[in-house]
């Protein structure tokens, strides 16, 4: 028969499988046209009536799979999907239909075998069309699991953020019980005024011989516990002196407390207040400007290690102890660690890739970037040993002034911490330390090693999950729960959790 016999192409349907349709609505129309050809053709030579039954049937069939073809080209114009094997498929197809249609005849002969090629053609339709929809529905499911997991990661990704800023918030608000101190601590002050803290000699508050400790915090019993962890675990304490300065509105509550549970051994507390420092005001330190201007949240307090010189100007030495460490071992073997002419005497952090400058600074910052090393390892605050006559000789507060002042807009690092702004000032004037001295993260590490803590001089509560909080790991809980002077009766009073 001329034309050849009906098309079958058995690679283009497996094609259409893992290709996907794109341009079938256009070899559709071309299919349709040739179709009305070839049936108008068709029943002007032969209107007999079981003809036109036939002819009217294949009609509907055409047009109804004609309708889903359609409907799938949609779906792939919308998807964009390129198919460029499917669109010879059906170019193919519609032009074996046009050559079916130049082949119809007069007589009834030639008819047959058109109207046979035709019902095939239809066939090919179902075959493609069925096919087709497997592929459409597990492209529609693809795309709807896509839909689902990228929803799912945003939803992750704003819980986990939530859930950072929750922690933040826990960990840096006052909880009820540490309120409920302060206030029991202060009624007792008002009611008896008589009982007043004894100041120490300034001859011992400026004994260059003894152990000097620096401690900022306005949390009355993690202060309490810092100091009550060093004596006890010190050979002869009254040697150390420790010097707090806290906010003054915390400072009657602090006196208080040490009036009534003095550190024993016969070592010595010093009490201060931020406002005794008339030094620090707007003129001096940017610290102060920006936190008067408004132009960053700060805390005093915590930039107050950036002042030890001038807080201390008798002193040569000192420790500064955060108020969430917990000391197991005699410090007095720190203040014997030769810093080699350094400022600063740290416990690094970084290992392999991980906890270098490039996590703390914005080295996209031209200044940061001609001044420091990416890959340079950064180190902890926590328990830090400070030579202050290379302090002075270094000019290092001008240093810190100088980086505070550049950083006003967070260019230079995130201002909610300020290690990096530590890991600027002391940038080559920091000597390494022996890891036992600073152990870190029992604050956010469940994983801490049994034995690191067991060799550890200092256990440092870093993180959110604070011991004096209800979220504090319970693991790590009783290494700070011991030194708590759980007698007091104003704990009692303000049912800690201990």
């Amino acid at each position: 028969m001329a034309g050849g016999r009906p098309m079958r192409p058995i690679n283009g349907v497996q094609s259409f499988l893992t290709q996907r349709v794109f341009l079938s609505f256009i070899a559709t129309l071309l299919f349709l046209v040739a179709t009305s050809f070839f049936l108008s053709t068709k029943a002007a030579i032969r209107p007999q009536p079981i003809q036109t039954v036939h002819l009217d049937l294949i009609r509907r069939q055409a047009a109804d799979h004609a309708a889903l073809v359609s409907s799938y080209a949609t779906y792939s114009r919308r998807l964009k999907i390129d198919a460029s094997r499917q669109v010879r498929l059906f170019s193919n197809l519609a032009s074996s239909l046009t050559d079916l249609a130049s082949r119809v005849g007069s007589d009834e002969d030639s008819l047959r075998p058109v109207e046979k090629e035709a019902k095939d053609r239809v066939k090919l339709a179902r075959q493609l069309v069925s096919e087709s929809k497997e592929a459409f529905d597990t492209q529609v499911k693809i795309q709807k699991l896509r839909d689902t997991i990228f929803s799912v990661h945003e939803q992750l990704h704003r819980a986990r953020k939530l859930g950072d800023l929750s922690s933040r918030i826990a960990a840096s608000s006052t909880p009820k019980s540490l309120h409920c101190l302060a206030m029991r601590l202060m009624e007792h002050r008002i009611s008896n005024p008589e009982d007043s803290f004894p100041s120490i000699p300034a001859s011992v508050a400026s004994d260059p011989s003894l152990y000097h400790y620096a401690i900022f915090s306005d949390n009355i019993i993690a202060v309490s516990v810092v100091v009550n962890s060093v004596i006890r675990n010190a050979a002869d304490p009254s040697r150390h002196v420790f010097h707090v300065v806290t906010d003054p509105m915390y400072l009657p509550a602090m006196q208080v407390w040490f009036a009534k549970r003095p550190p024993t051994g016969g070592a010595h507390m010093d009490l201060h207040s931020t406002a005794e420092y008339t030094f620090l005001d707007a003129s001096y330190s940017p610290v102060i400007r920006q936190i008067e201007t408004g132009k960053q949240e700060l805390s005093l307090l915590h930039y107050l290690r950036f002042y030890l010189p001038e807080i201390f100007p008798q002193l040569k030495k000192i420790i500064l102890l955060e108020d969430d460490v917990v000391v197991q071992k005699d410090l007095a073997e720190l203040w014997r660690v030769d810093l080699q002419g350094n400022v600063n005497g740290a416990v690094e952090m970084c290992f392999g890739g991980f906890r270098r400058y490039n996590r703390y600074l914005n080295f996209t910052n031209q200044v940061v970037k001609e001044r420091f090393s990416p890959r340079a390892c950064a180190w902890a605050y926590g328990v830090n040993v400070f030579d202050l006559q290379a302090w002075r000789t270094e000019r290092c507060t001008e240093q810190f002034h100088q980086y505070q002042e550049m950083n006003e807009d967070g260019l230079l690092w995130k201002p909610n911490t300020v290690l990096p702004a530590g890991l600027m000032t002391f940038y080559t004037t920091t000597k390494p330390l022996e890891k036992s001295w600073h152990v870190m993260g029992l604050g956010y590490n469940p994983s801490v090693s049994p034995e690191e803590i067991r060799k550890a001089a200092v256990l440092h509560f870093n993180g959110n999950m604070k011991p004096w909080l209800d979220v504090a790991m319970n693991q790590y809980k009783q290494l700070w729960t011991k030194y708590v002077d759980s007698d007091m009766e104003f704990l009692q009073l303000c049912n800690f959790g201990l």
